[in-house]
């Protein structure tokens, strides 16, 4: 006995099966990156730059994560965004540094540690 399917267009799902999908085809990719975030925070914190005002930013952005609200993608690029609305009378000329960098320290020179351990690969 032959069951014949209507074929079903490609790249649909069922409206039933999306959430399931949904959940099957982001779950790993986001896993890796929220592991890869907790591996760059243990990193400064064994490093002594935590206190570095890109992972403050970085820590306190990730709080919006748990927080049960909408728009979690929108409120962390706020968190980590320059909310002023005027631009800088001068320009430093430097390259953008992925976190706001509050009036209060503008001037001060960000210090960055970096150590690079080179492991010896076994043969």
């Amino acid at each position: 006995m032959s069951t014949k399917r209507t074929p079903r267009p490609q790249g649909k799902l069922p409206a039933a099966a999306a959430p399931r999908a949904l959940v099957d085809h982001g779950f790993v990719p986001v896993r890796a990156k929220l592991i890869e975030v907790a591996a760059f925070l243990d990193r400064v914190e064994r490093h002594g730059a935590a206190d570095d005002f890109r992972c403050v930013a970085l820590r306190t952005a990730a709080q919006v994560l748990l927080d049960g609200k909408p728009e979690r993608a929108r409120r962390i690029l706020e968190r980590l965004s320059d909310p002023t609305t005027k631009p800088d009378a001068v320009s430093t000329g430097k390259a953008a540094l992925g976190a706001w960098l509050p009036p209060a320290t503008v001037g001060v020179k960000v210090k960055m540690k970096v150590k690079v351990k080179v492991a010896a690969t076994r043969r």
